[in-house]
């Protein structure tokens, strides 16, 4: 899929105190990092205010006006201080242009060679100054992993990278809709959550019964364009050898209906009732069908767990890649820092070394294998692996989460579904802590290290509670 190019709010401090060449040298410095990062950037010029910079109280409300013009492009803020630059008119800017997007501060450093009048910057001290404000203004901001690093630098361009997922994440996550397709199985408690809490948080559920889409279904015809379309788009997808013609006519209504009710109720990411309805009165498995949207950055989780794609969905956001719903299924033999992650399987073919789509084992000996064609299944691939779960605490009045990395291991399985083995150091404190706190067993996965940027955009900017496992 195509991603969108992001466009950065640009405040350059200034210090009538300190020497105005930075400023103006520091104004091309980030404009320039910017475009080498492939991002826009919104800025004063010269002719708005002295060098393009903000220092009074007037020049802030120049720059306000202009990010208030631009607020629909907008997907953050950085703050750049080439000299110590003036605290208040950098709050007031935040203040006034009334933005609810993330904010990075950072500083540039000092020579320790050129610390005469003419050359000394003094922003190691102002970005301190700064953040005070911001912080005294309620505008919530992000440092640099360095207190004062080069804008030309690898650690800024590491930075800027980290800062645009926390953007994603943080502003991908607000006025989401989220649909809730069929009710959650009725053996499963642990994907209970609260919708309240959710919009609280600019997260509305948007729920459609099964049978509503059932019905739907049974309007179509095997040729109709749109079925015949998701047919080919199936087939494109994934394997189907030995899967019967009428189950994949059937995934292919199902598919279309699916994309055309999430486009009618701007639904962006999903979470499907797979079982045991769908097979026992229709037929097939959803799985495939959510594999595809999964892959196409469009999360989509089993079992009704809403939490669950949204977990997905925040690591999607950070790394422009498809993320997996997964349980934290099995040990894997005597490693205590390993553990088997498996579904039955609705996993991207993004995850997959190998892959065909095959009938579920689990439940076919209840409703029968002809009507359970339809899951994805292989083996997943050994890669880097961020993990995420949010979950809503009704007793606590929040949404929760934690996350961390680790990685998916090449070793040995021999069992069935969509299975991987992952290495997490420390294993054993984070199942603690999952159990302690009353988790659920399912994860959100993702071939990435963005547990960082994740954490960041929930904590700072979406005031949820977090628990990031480290080393």
């Amino acid at each position: 899929m195509s991603h969108k190019k992001m466009t950065m709010g640009v405040i350059v401090g200034n210090r009538g105190f300190f020497p105005d060449q930075l400023a103006k040298t520091g104004r091309q410095e980030i404009i320039d990092a910017l475009a080498k990062a492939g991002m826009d950037s919104v800025v004063l010029g010269p002719e708005d205010s002295k060098h393009g910079a903000v220092e009074t109280h007037e020049e802030a409300k120049r720059c306000a006006a202009l990010f208030r013009k631009n607020s629909d492009r907008l997907d953050g803020v950085i703050v750049t201080l080439p000299n110590f630059g003036d605290e208040r008119a950098i709050a007031d800017t935040m203040r006034l242009a009334r933005l609810d997007v993330p904010v990075l501060v950072q500083a540039t450093p000092d020579n320790a060679s050129k610390m005469t009048i003419l050359h000394r910057r003094d922003s190691f001290c102002g970005k301190m100054s700064a953040c005070n404000n911001l912080r005294q203004y309620g505008v919530p901001y992000s440092l640099t992993r360095l207190h004062t690093v080069s804008l030309d630098s690898a650690e800024f361009e590491q930075d800027l990278a980290w800062f645009a997922a926390v953007c994603r994440v943080a502003n991908g996550m607000r006025n989401l809709r989220v649909g809730s397709i069929g009710a959650r199985p009725a053996a499963f408690n642990t994907v209970r959550y609260s919708e309240k809490l959710l919009e609280a948080s600019g997260i509305t559920t948007e729920t459609v019964d099964l049978s509503e889409i059932l019905g739907r279904i049974a309007r179509l015809k095997d040729d109709d364009s749109g079925v015949q379309g998701k047919l080919a788009e199936i087939r494109k997808y994934v394997t189907t050898g030995g899967v019967p013609d009428a189950a994949l006519i059937k995934m292919s209504k199902l598919g279309y209906v699916i994309d055309q009710w999430m486009k009618q109720t701007d639904v962006k990411v999903s979470a499907v009732q797979c079982w045991t309805a769908m097979e026992e009165y229709f037929g097939v498995v959803p799985c495939t069908i959510m594999s595809m949207m999964s892959n196409n950055l469009l999360p989509a989780a089993c079992e009704v767990d809403v939490c669950g794609t949204l977990s997905m969905h925040a690591l999607a956001l950070a790394s422009e890649t498809p993320s997996a719903l997964l349980d934290w299924n099995n040990n894997y033999g005597e490693d205590p820092n390993k553990a088997v992650c498996f579904h039955c399987s609705n996993l991207p073919k993004h995850f997959f070394q190998d892959v065909r789509m095959d009938f579920q084992e689990i439940i076919a000996g209840t409703v029968g294998k002809d009507n359970t064609f339809g899951t994805v299944v292989g083996r997943v691939k050994p890669g880097a692996m961020s993990f995420a779960r949010f979950s809503t605490d009704d007793r606590a009045g929040t949404i929760r989460g934690y996350v961390g990395e680790g990685e998916f291991t090449s070793d040995a399985l021999n069992t069935f579904g969509g299975v991987g083995v992952v290495r997490i150091p420390e294993l054993q404190t984070l199942l603690h802590y999952i159990c302690e706190n009353g988790f659920e067993h399912h994860v959100a996965a993702n071939f990435s290290t963005t547990a960082a940027a994740v954490h960041e955009a929930a904590v700072r900017y979406l005031d949820w509670p977090m628990y990031w496992h480290q080393n």
